[in-house]
């Protein structure tokens, strides 16, 4: 069995929240490159979306290891301390306890990790996306899978006999702490019910799905962490990372990118506070745009029976992607001429672990009732 596992977290960042240095990722890049010489993974790569640096690890430890969990946390640790040593802002800002209990969820980072059956019949080959996202909320994925899975406009291969039977999806409610609530719907038949939860991309969010024709072969995995739930205030924007496995018995790597030629609004941006659109750009770009809009980018790699990895191909480096990026900036001009009115910012339930709760606060005191 193989394990797919990518881990994400702000550590540090040049000048706000733009990118991590050079050497965090150094750093990040010589800790695994020890770990694959230990034997505790079989391959890796660590790229950058925004400010937030990004692990993938290969290894044979299975979902949830401690071992694979307490390396990232590792890695995350040293970069922190580069980061502090460089003056850099928010250095350690995912990093919400001491050490995680051995598992990062629940501790900061953001996790999504797959293992499969290497030697399945039904899959000859192994190639899959790894999507990271920055300046956005964990559901941020919840319009692009639900389209994708569930929806022939943009994904024709649901016709196909592999796919026709349909697919499982774990939906998971955001706002619980105590647990993982979760409930599992199926489409095609219950892809109406699918969309009254994910219509709310602040409290559900698609946390896996699963093939109905071969409910042993996960196909999605998604971070699905909340950092206001975990830490009782706004630590920044939960920046979610996922894991999409294609071809085959699976949607095509185009298919899997075809709604995000929309653009769609997603809660984020500056503070995470406000509603904009969801812009794709190449991997390692620095957030550097006005308003700081939310940002994901993609890389298709291919893993062999070994648990090598192939060279990663940047899926939205390529020009097609220039009239979505200038589609993207023109939405959120749209949407940023409103300011702070009606739609523009998020509800109050979701400012209300920000400073936008302590200045309400001061306000509610000098109502009076007449």
């Amino acid at each position: 069995m193989l394990t797919i596992s990518t881990i994400k977290a702000d550590v540090g960042s040049i000048g706000g929240h733009t990118r991590p240095s050079n050497r965090m990722i150094e750093v990040a890049r010589s800790r695994l490159g020890g770990a694959v010489e230990k034997g505790l993974i079989t391959d890796f790569d660590v790229t950058y979306t925004g400010d937030d640096l990004c692990l993938l690890m290969i290894h044979r430890q299975g979902s949830g290891n401690a071992d694979v969990h307490n390396l990232a946390w590792d890695v995350f640790t040293a970069a922190a301390e580069v980061a502090r040593e460089e003056g850099l802002y928010g250095a350690g800002q995912d990093l919400l306890k001491d050490a995680p209990s051995g598992n990062v969820r629940g501790a900061g980072p953001g996790a999504a990790e797959i293992t499969f059956d290497e030697t399945a019949e039904e899959r000859p080959a192994e190639p899959f996306l790894v999507f990271t996202a920055d300046k956005c909320g964990p559901g941020a994925y919840n319009f692009p899978l639900w389209t994708v899975f569930t929806s022939p406009l943009y994904n024709a291969g649901l016709m196909l006999p592999k796919m026709k039977p349909g697919f499982t999806f774990r939906v998971i409610d955001m706002e619980y702490a105590e647990g993982d609530r979760v409930i599992e719907l199926v489409s095609p038949e219950e892809h109406i019910d699918l969309a009254i939860l994910l219509r709310d991309e602040n409290r559900f969010g698609v946390q896996a799905i699963t093939s109905r024709k071969y409910p042993h072969q996960q196909v999605v995995a998604v971070s699905t962490d909340r950092l206001h739930t975990i830490a009782g205030e706004y630590k920044g924007k939960d920046d979610p990372v996922a894991i999409v496995r294609t071809q085959g018995i699976f949607p095509a790597p185009e298919e899997v990118v075809m709604p995000f030629v929309v653009a769609p609004y997603v809660a984020g941006d500056a503070r995470g506070s406000h509603t904009m659109p969801l812009m794709p750009v190449p991997i390692n770009t620095p957030v550097t745009g006005p308003y700081c809009l939310p940002i994901v980018a993609c890389v298709a790699y291919s893993v062999n029976k070994e648990g090598k990895l192939s060279d990663g191909v940047d899926v939205f480096g390529n020009p097609a992607w220039d009239h979505v990026r200038l589609k993207a900036q023109q939405k959120a001009e749209w949407m940023r001429q409103q300011g702070f009115v009606g739609a523009a910012m998020l509800p109050m339930q979701e400012l209300e672990y920000s400073a936008f709760r302590k200045s309400l606060d001061e306000l509610e005191q000098r109502f009076t009732v007449l």
